[in-house]
């Protein structure tokens, strides 16, 4: 194959297109005119859906996710989105000769191995009890953890959805907590940071982290708050140095973070620790959000409505930072220059 010349990021409403993507999600439905396929296509720039009708959509019985495909067709608008209406589509199976993974695996803006980098230089510079930062430590340098955490994402769609993705979103909660802990110093600073070091960290089983991004069937099964407790349960045992009262509250941090039972939560937050970890979590898993929905941020106006915000988003006009004015010295109270008497 030659290399890959048009990106997602470059496509845009009446383009044509004949390139390579790689096919991320991939279903079969029934229009009047026979079956369709919906897939949604892939590479390291973003992600955009695709449709194949019939007749052409008969020549396949099944498209599994996980494949590289050469795609031809138009880029159209449908319900303000993007997507190809395909007039060709080629599977070339899961590893095709000469095509090059880190074009299709979207990956942090910042290589994840800096990130997990400074997640650990922030835990050991901030983290006063020793018992929490040995036990930060041990955790973040176990080799198994550490590949696990590098290469998953930090959600299958809805925020950070890329390899790097969980360590750029911990390490944000982690100086969303910090910046708060500052405003709040009566809080449990050292035990807050641990569990917001660790709140999401069983997405990196519950969430595959190859080339397409699904749940796996413990994360199906038991999800991510129950696999994440069960990675730590050993390294808790083998903290004997930590209190089991602080432990405790540890553990409450991680089940409560989602703030509410119906959103998957055992349990509500108990404590102001708990609900700061909740809801500087949600903060910057929104922040992201918002963020990702603007394509242009020099284009002001309404973006496209996005489905996990439930709602259009607005770009506005913002101030853009500026270097502050230096400040003049102060002057003294002038000097009188009138003659002293004799």
């Amino acid at each position: 194959m030659t290399d890959k010349r048009i990106f997602v990021r470059d496509l845009s409403v009446g383009l044509q297109v004949n390139e390579c993507f790689l096919v991320a999600q991939a279903s079969k439905g029934q229009a009047r005119n026979g079956p369709f396929w919906s897939l949604k296509l892939q590479d390291a720039s973003g992600a955009i859906d695709a449709k194949l009708w019939s007749p052409g959509a008969q020549a396949f019985d099944d498209i599994q996710a996980g494949q590289f495909a050469l795609v031809a067709g138009a880029v159209t608008a449908y319900r303000d989105q993007p997507q190809i209406n395909l007039d060709g589509l080629t599977l070339l199976g899961t590893a095709p000769e000469g095509v090059d993974h880190g074009d299709f695996l979207p990956e942090s803006a910042e290589k994840p191995e800096s990130l997990y980098a400074k997640l650990e230089e922030l835990l050991s510079a901030n983290i006063g009890h020793a018992p929490w930062r040995r036990f930060c430590k041990k955790v973040l340098t176990d080799p198994e953890i550490r590949a696990k955490l590098l290469a998953a994402p930090g959600a299958k769609a809805m925020h950070h959805a890329y390899r790097g993705g969980l360590v750029e979103h911990t390490l944000a909660v982690c100086r969303v907590v910090l910046a708060l802990c500052q405003l709040y110093p009566d809080l449990d600073r050292d035990t807050l940071l641990a569990a917001a070091a660790f709140h999401d960290m069983g997405k990196a089983w519950e969430l595959s982290s190859g080339l397409t991004r699904d749940y796996t069937d413990e994360g199906q099964m038991l999800g991510h708050i129950v696999l994440g407790m069960g990675i730590l349960e050993p390294f808790l045992r083998k903290a004997r140095d930590l209190d089991p009262g602080l432990v405790l509250h540890f553990r409450h941090m991680l089940i409560s973070h989602h703030g509410e039972l119906a959103y998957g939560s055992p349990r509500s937050p108990m404590t102001p620790e708990a609900m700061l970890l909740h809801f500087a979590d949600n903060i910057d898993a929104k922040v992201h959000q918002f963020q990702a929905a603007v394509d242009d941020p020099e284009k002001i106006g309404v973006t496209s409505f996005v489905r996990g915000l439930d709602r259009y988003v607005f770009n506005p006009a913002r101030v853009r930072p500026e270097a502050p004015q230096p400040r003049k010295p102060e002057q003294g109270p002038s000097q009188c220059s009138l003659p002293l008497k004799a």
